[in-house]
């Protein structure tokens, strides 16, 4: 069953909708998890280990063995900040970002429904991603992108899997409104994270980090936030397992947006519910350069109802923060992701997060999604003559 967030009115999960017909907003998926959780032991460690709680045909599963993703105990960086830290490695899925999460389950709904064309608008890992899963379902997919706002790495993702590419003369907003507006006139099955099935592949994060701690809840989760999907799946996530009896406590939800592009920061501080749209967001973070997020409503929900929290991080902490990352702990994450780490220091000093807080921060996306920012952000190699003794010399004096 499909239900309005916001007025509770309910749709048959066969139909093709994306917003609520009566009042205009953001839907969601109502299931019940009525599983043993001792059924997911012994199952490859992807995404689908966990299908009985995807409502979806089984049978027409579109996938590239997503989910699964590292786990990694970062204790030089948790020592460092006084808190018990794990970070949850997204990077790790087939096209390197969490987005495969959401898409893997998204485009089998789309065979399910036997659409012929799929469709998004991207700050730049949506497009990789879906471009990758209609190859793999033999669909047509067309993507529009903001001109000039996209990483490299991520542009040719999208290209080389042969999706039909548009640069829009616009931001993301105006390109997604483009992107609904085709969709709605049924040019297209529309694979942005509005459509609920992309946020029950997302959840499976939640999932995981349950299962990762031996179903045991941290205390804090903190992700980045752009168009909001995600902190809202994982909150939905976490919440289904607890339902089920799986564990006994709930994490404060955390989302960290950057400082250029942060209307659900501004919302969660005045203690509303709806954002105000930020106009030309800008930030050197582009998965998360977003300023008018389509589930505002369900972020802010998962924060206030998991007594979390929210706020921003200037472009200086996200660059230094995927610096201390891969160098303290070997994890390598485009600019987004870092959020989560600068996000986490900052609450650290702030006195937000207590010392000894159990926190999983989840990095969204791999360090080569940007590799330009990477290579801006390092000092050039250094020129050499092949000659053993000043290579030796070079080498004594660092």
């Amino acid at each position: 069953m499909i239900r309005c967030v916001s007025c509770g009115a309910e749709y048959d999960d066969d139909e093709v909708i994306y917003t609520c017909e009566k009042c205009g907003s953001v839907l969601e998926l109502v299931s019940d998890i009525d599983v043993s959780k001792d059924i997911f032991d012994g199952r490859r460690d992807t995404l689908w280990k966990f299908k009985e709680c995807i409502p979806v045909d089984e049978s027409k599963i579109v996938s590239l063995d997503e989910g699964g993703t590292p786990f990694c105990k970062c204790d030089k960086l948790g020592d460092e900040l006084g808190v018990n830290l794990y970070v949850k490695v997204e990077g790790s899925n087939p096209t390197g970002s969490f987005k495969d999460r959401g898409m893997t389950v998204g485009m089998t709904k789309a065979m399910e429904l036997g659409v012929s064309t799929v469709g998004c608008a991207s700050t730049g890992n949506t497009s990789a991603s879906l471009a990758a899963y209609a190859a793999r379902a033999g669909l047509r997919c067309i993507v529009f992108l903001p001109s000039g706002k996209v990483a490299l790495g991520k542009l040719a993702q999208a290209m080389f899997h042969g999706a039909e590419v548009m640069s829009i003369n616009g931001n993301f907003d105006e390109a997604l409104e483009a992107m609904t507006a085709l969709a709605l006139e049924k040019h297209l099955y529309l694979l942005n994270s509005i459509n609920p099935y992309r946020l029950e592949g997302q959840k499976t994060i939640g999932y995981e980090i349950l299962r990762d701690l031996g179903w045991q809840s941290p205390d804090r989760i903190i992700l980045p936030v752009g168009n909001a999907g995600n902190i809202s799946a994982i909150w939905k996530g976490v919440s289904e397992f607890y339902n089920a009896g799986f564990v006994k406590d709930l994490p404060m939800m955390t989302g960290i947006q950057a400082e250029g592009a942060c209307p659900v920061t501004n919302a969660f501080k005045k203690g509303e519910r709806r954002v105000v749209p930020v106009e030309n967001p800008e930030t050197i973070a582009t998965a998360i350069r977003i300023g008018a997020p389509v589930s505002d409503i369900k972020a802010l929900n998962a924060i206030y109802d998991s007594n979390g929290y929210s706020e921003t991080v200037t472009d200086e902490e996200i660059l230094d923060a995927q610096k201390l990352l891969a160098r303290t702990e070997g994890i390598g994450v485009e600019p987004a992701s870092a959020a989560s780490i600068a996000g986490l220091k900052k609450l650290v000093d702030q006195g937000v997060i207590d010392k000894g807080e159990t926190i999983t921060c989840v990095v969204t996306g791999h360090l080569l999604k940007d590799p330009n920012t990477a290579i801006d952000a390092c000092t050039k190699p250094t020129e050499v003559d092949a000659d053993i003794d000043t290579l030796r010399k070079l080498l004594m004096n660092k």
